[in-house]
């Protein structure tokens, strides 16, 4: 029988996880050294771009899934969907790892205007829910609408980000690479 109570686990390592991140970002000192990469003109356009990569991975991951539970009639019978769904996912999280060092690690968790506040708290809520959708997806008896609410947090998150983060960037500064 599914039952919330199989949810109790992945939210409360949701939650540490979240508040840990958020812990340690305020806690750790900003030491202002960030992930560089050849070829691209600063710190931060590395960060808006993996962020903006991680953005359009999500975009697939929400387009694939939405074909997949049948939300969109789009293909039939098309197998490589669940790959294309699992690999764009993996990839995402891939490119916002080092967004996320750079974030924790040379800038920490701010409060200084309403903007940085909200991308600092959905930095943090993002891997507590992104933790427990991975969680979710191999706990036996877990209600069939878990998957997809944590799935849309995820997604819902890291659209948050985007905006704060790279498109705010962008917005500001202009597309620099």
């Amino acid at each position: 029988m599914k039952t919330v109570t199989a949810l109790i686990v992945p939210f409360l390592v949701a939650c540490l996880v979240a508040a840990g991140l958020g812990v340690y970002g305020k806690l750790h000192e900003p030491t202002g050294v960030a992930v560089n990469v050849a070829g691209f003109s600063s710190p931060a356009t590395v960060k808006v771009w993996l962020a903006t990569l991680a953005f359009v991975l999500a975009v697939v991951q929400l387009f694939t899934a939405l074909v997949m539970y049948g939300k969109i009639q789009l293909f039939k019978n098309a197998n490589w969907l669940g790959t294309v769904h699992r690999w764009s996912g993996r990839l995402a999280f891939l490119a916002s790892i080092p967004v996320a060092l750079h974030c924790l690690y040379a800038l920490g968790f701010d409060d200084y205007n309403t903007r940085v506040l909200i991308h600092s708290l959905l930095g943090c809520f993002f891997y507590g829910t992104f933790a427990a959708k991975m969680l979710i997806l191999t706990k036996k008896g877990v209600p069939n609408w878990a998957l997809p609410l944590f799935g849309g947090l995820v997604f819902t998150a890291l659209s948050g980000l985007f905006v704060t983060s790279a498109l705010w960037f962008f917005t500001t500064f202009g597309v620099k690479f």
